[in-house]
């Protein structure tokens, strides 16, 4: 488990071995990490130029990097400026998390209860791309208790809730 602390050691280790090499008009400035939010997964770390920190009336410049609270990587999740709710992507996106079902439930509860084409209804309104093939699939599954296959469970997704700026792996694992 990494700390606040070490996390903060590994993202300033992080600024000034990859900021030496990053395009800057003359010398390269000495970075700093200025506020540190945690998530339920890691935490996000706030960086700027040291420079900025000691302007009495700095302007508004917004850099971060999430470091994993378990293994100590260090990615750019555009999503974390806009608060929480960008934990799910990280664990979907870089951990292999297989994301909650919003649906599995009531599906499973509508096919227990008023039948498998009930929930196959309720299911393709809710994610009208699924065939009626895949429908049964998903519907079948989960009425047994399962998952859904794979690729019919990601037709159901909402996308417009996930955001599609990509997370970027900027250095693995630190233990």
């Amino acid at each position: 488990m990494i700390s606040k602390e070490r996390a903060v050691e590994l993202a300033e280790t992080y600024l000034a071995e990859s900021g030496a090499t990053w395009p800057w008009r003359g010398e390269p400035p000495e970075l700093a990490v200025y506020d540190v939010e945690e998530y339920s997964v890691g935490w996000v770390a706030h960086w700027c130029t040291a420079e900025h920190l000691r302007d009495p009336q700095p302007t508004t410049v917004r850099n971060h990097v999430f470091v994993d609270r378990y293994d100590g990587s260090i990615h750019h999740v555009p999503e974390a400026w806009f608060g929480g709710g960008w934990e799910g992507k990280y664990l979907s996106q870089v951990k292999g998390v297989q994301r909650p079902d919003p649906l599995a439930d009531r599906v499973r509860e509508l096919a227990l209860s008023d039948g498998v084409v009930a929930a196959m209804a309720h299911l393709r309104t809710a994610a009208p791309a699924l065939s009626l093939t895949q429908a049964k699939a998903y519907v079948t599954a989960v009425r047994d208790g399962g998952d859904p296959p794979k690729d019919v469970w990601l037709l159901t997704l909402d996308r417009s809730a996930w955001t599609e700026f990509p997370i970027e792996t900027l250095r693995g694992p630190a233990v």
